[in-house]
């Protein structure tokens, strides 16, 4: 039998949020064993796996890591994307441009 595997994620920041706090935080989600079924009167999707309401956070992706590693877990592990800042100032919304033709 494999292990279960347990997804390990930086969330990206609420788009309602401007500055980047609270945001160093780790997940980890473990897999969905049973798979979604739909409710025809309803119209409600549900599962049988109540594994998958858990959501675990980490302040290090280490200690999610050693976590998953001491529950038998198979970590996958997302890695988040670098984040560039392209610098100008303020006076540059306001710069004449030629316009592209």
């Amino acid at each position: 039998m494999t292990a279960m595997k347990a997804y390990i994620y930086q969330p990206p920041k609420n788009a309602m949020q401007s500055g980047r706090a609270n945001s160093e935080t780790w997940v980890l989600e473990l897999e969905r064993l049973a798979p979604m079924t739909h409710d025809p009167l309803m119209g409600w999707v549900s599962s049988a796996d109540t594994s998958r309401q858990l959501r675990l956070r980490f302040d290090s992706q280490d200690a999610a890591e050693a976590f998953a590693k001491k529950k038998g877990y198979e970590a996958v592990i997302a890695l988040p994307r670098e984040r560039r800042v392209k610098p100008k100032a303020y006076a540059d919304n306001f710069k004449w441009r030629q316009p592209d033709t």
